[in-house]
């Protein structure tokens, strides 16, 4: 890698260790909340210190709410310039893995848009310069599987994605996800 990628890969894995820890940490009991009722505040008492945040120039703030390693979710919450929420947002499904274009996206549009990735689901593959981050979430047919993005470990522009099964379960077959 080079120097810069390898500098900027490094502060990026450190917020993202941060953020595994702090959101082991929170419980989800958003249930409670209201759209265009509930604050900030309400929010953060319900779900608990968000892994991740981004404030956008017009007021707006996202929250990132992991539930990895062993879970299969990241709730994104989304408050509008007022304070209020606006929605939460599951975003470990195809509608948002189909957002994830080979060449365009990079790290942080990836990370912004699935939320962080925990640290033992992250592999760097020296002879390709190949970064990958994985996402354990639950497929089409209710199974645990994994969503992995590979990335080009220099540039941070992803080269392709895929999706795994996770077969940790019995027999080394993919577990049903629990709801």
């Amino acid at each position: 890698m080079s120097h810069f990628a390898l500098s900027s890969f490094r502060k990026l894995m450190a917020g993202c260790l941060v953020a595994a820890f702090l959101s082991g940490c929170a419980g989800y009991g958003g249930s409670n909340l209201k759209p265009g009722e509930s604050s900030l505040p309400e929010v953060i008492a319900s779900m608990g210190v968000p892994a991740m945040t981004w404030k956008d120039s017009d007021g707006r703030e996202q929250l990132a709410y992991p539930r990895g390693p062993a879970g299969t979710q990241t709730f994104m919450v989304f408050i509008a310039p007022d304070g209020r929420l606006d929605r939460i947002e599951k975003v470990l499904d195809m509608e948002h893995f189909s957002r994830i274009r080979s060449g365009e996206s990079d790290l942080v549009s990836v990370l912004r848009l699935l939320g962080p990735v925990s640290p033992q689901n992250i592999t760097y593959f020296k002879a390709r310069d190949e970064l990958v981050w994985s996402w354990l979430f639950c497929d089409s047919w209710n199974r645990q599987a994994y969503f992995d993005v590979l990335f080009d470990a220099t540039t941070g522009r992803v080269r392709t994605t895929q999706q795994r099964p996770d077969l940790r379960g019995r027999d080394g077959v993919s577990p049903w996800c629990g709801h």
